[in-house]
């Protein structure tokens, strides 16, 4: 297993189909958590570095959502690696606006496995309902 332990990026723009009120998350049309969360999400895949016989699961994440992002602010979700045990990467999170206000931060866990036992482990849909 290779480790590039890095941080890494990704900027979005707050379109309707982010916000609260699309994702059914609440009735406000600002940047909605769950869609925050993804980005964040996003951005620590990028920052695991694995080979391609490896890849990562969400196994944890604690957020803090700070402030509101409206329709068409930019947002820029950074992970950076601050601890690796074994299978285990841990992040810091934070999300920024284009004017540096801290959105969220917090703290998220990946677990690394073998892609191909990972998916033999997931159950055709309807096989043992």
């Amino acid at each position: 297993m290779t480790f590039q332990p890095s941080t890494y990026a990704v900027t979005h723009v707050v379109t309707d189909d982010d916000t609260a009120a699309a994702v059914a998350s609440g009735d406000l049309a600002v940047l909605a958590t769950p869609r925050l969360l993804a980005w964040l999400e996003e951005a620590s895949c990028g920052a695991v570095g694995l080979d391609a016989a490896n890849t990562s699961v969400s196994a944890r994440v604690e957020l803090e959502h700070l402030a509101p992002s409206p329709v068409g602010a930019e947002v820029t979700a950074t992970a950076t690696v601050v601890h690796r045990d074994g299978r285990l990467i841990r992040f810091q999170v934070v999300a920024h606006d284009a004017r540096g206000t801290v959105l969220a931060k917090g703290e998220a866990q990946r677990i690394v496995v073998d892609r191909e036992r990972f998916l033999s482990q997931v159950p055709e849909p309807g096989v043992g309902d």
